[in-house]
């Protein structure tokens, strides 16, 4: 009977070891802003990448689209209650997120920012592209293009997301230092879609029918630009300088249709954005804001190593 009793003990003890073991492994959720557009996949590639050198699991979830704040807010809140080890957020909107980070933060769940701002402090780190710098060199390589004069258009993101409210500020900032530039509109936004961007395009371009130059601050209102120029027959005509890297991106570049890419690292970003907040959970210090940096691609450089990889990165490695 005690030889039973003690081997009921051991089972027991053995099944209480494995469930501990089993609550400590490290679970991280990394919510994007979206999930249809090139740049968000290479994130994910790289969130793996971390996950499989530092031994934790990524739960990748987001909203569709990109201006469906409610869905990014009820993502960040069921991860809150299933109690995940941390969070990894791209927010849509840096005000309407605010309280669903802090409601994280209150429960226990540390939360990394990653790729657009956030208002308050309610994170441990924030890692992402200089965007304000990424919109200056756009600004000053689209000034270089147009030898300091001429007329040029600006199409903005979305209202509210930080990162791309950003580099406009940082694109006209450059504008502002050459006199010899006019920026005949800078109003007008080509919403989260390329449908919606290409509409907007259009629309620009039959106002302002002799723009010499052209900037957009993301991957798809760079692709609906660039529909509406060859559709219109301005393809290569007008100086085109974009934001991110998609495929479609890639041949407007090799047919001299877009003169300069501003590259982000989404995978260095979906690296150290997961790589942070595991470091931060074992105990180690970490910086509270990383620069995953910003880089010029023109047709000119557009074969060496160094920009292919940017522009197309290894994601079926990652992602199988």
């Amino acid at each position: 009977m005690k030889r039973l009793a003690a081997l009921a003990l051991i089972i027991l003890l053995a099944g209480c070891s494995k469930q501990t073991a089993k609550s400590l492994r490290i679970s991280i959720a990394v919510i994007p802003k979206g999930t249809m557009h090139e740049f968000w996949k290479t994130v994910h590639a790289g969130a793996v990448k971390a996950s499989r050198e530092l031994d934790v699991d990524v739960i990748w979830k987001g909203p569709i689209k990109e201006d469906d704040r409610d869905a990014q807010i009820a993502v960040v809140e069921d991860f809150i209650s299933k109690g995940v080890s941390g969070i990894v957020l791209a927010p849509l909107d840096d005000a309407a997120l605010r309280a669903p980070v802090a409601n994280a933060t209150k429960t226990g769940i540390p939360v990394v920012i990653f790729d657009s701002g956030l208002q308050g402090s309610d994170f441990i780190s924030f890692v992402a592209t200089d965007n304000f710098k990424g919109g200056q060199i756009a600004g000053e390589h689209l000034a270089k293009l147009l030898n300091g004069k001429g007329s040029v258009i600006m199409l903005r993101y979305s209202e509210g997301s930080n990162s791309t409210m950003l580099r406009e500020k940082g694109f006209m900032d450059a504008m502002s230092k050459h006199s010899g530039i006019k920026v005949v509109s800078s109003n007008q936004y080509g919403g989260v879609t390329p449908e919606s961007a290409y509409k907007a395009s259009e629309n620009l371009l039959s106002r302002f029918k002799d723009v010499d130059g052209i900037f957009c601050p993301n991957e798809s209102t760079t692709f609906g630009m660039l529909r509406a120029l060859q559709d219109g027959g301005f393809a290569g005509k007008i100086k085109f300088v974009g934001f991110d890297s998609s495929q479609q991106l890639i041949d407007g570049l090799k047919r001299g249709q877009i003169q300069g890419l501003v590259l982000q690292n989404p995978m260095k970003m979906g690296y150290m954005a997961v790589k942070t907040l595991v470091q931060s959970l074992r105990g180690q210090r970490v910086e509270k804001r990383i620069d995953t940096g910003a880089t010029l691609v023109t047709p000119q450089n557009m074969n060496d190593p160094e920009m292919k990889a940017l522009l197309k990165p290894d994601l079926e490695k990652w992602l199988k």
